[in-house]
């Protein structure tokens, strides 16, 4: 995809949320907005449209909050190790809070999608 072009609703991959993370992510989002609005509205944007799943669904394969991840970056190459976490839990080690570009893009997704996104230095990423 042609990185002059965005893409649309309905062309991203579908993604799930458990009802209470759904609450927790917009309480979340809501009480940072004022401090890094890019990342809050791309996480608002991507809770927008996630389809909200009960709070005891096997999600096994989705990435939730707790849920440790690799992936692959589609620039490098280079699979990557991390946990999804909520901001005070992130760290140097590996621990990536779900207000960060990658967390936000991460949140919802399913083994095998894939999605873009915007590091802080407004490249687009895969």
């Amino acid at each position: 995809m042609s990185q002059n072009k965005r893409r649309t609703k309905s062309q991203l991959p579908p993604i799930h949320v458990t009802g209470d993370e759904m609450r927790r992510l917009r309480t979340l989002a809501n009480s940072k907005m004022d401090f890094i609005p890019r990342v809050v509205n791309f996480l608002a944007h991507e809770l927008d449209r996630a389809s909200v799943v009960q709070d005891d669904s096997d999600l096994r394969s989705v990435v939730r909050m707790g849920s440790q991840v690799s992936y692959r970056d589609d620039k490098t190459g280079e699979v990557r190790h991390l946990v999804l976490v909520y901001p005070h839990d992130a760290d140097m080690h590996g621990r990536i809070s779900v207000l960060t570009p990658l967390g936000a893009a991460l949140i919802g997704l399913s083994v095998g999608q894939a999605i873009e996104f915007q590091t802080p230095g407004m490249k687009r990423e895969n």
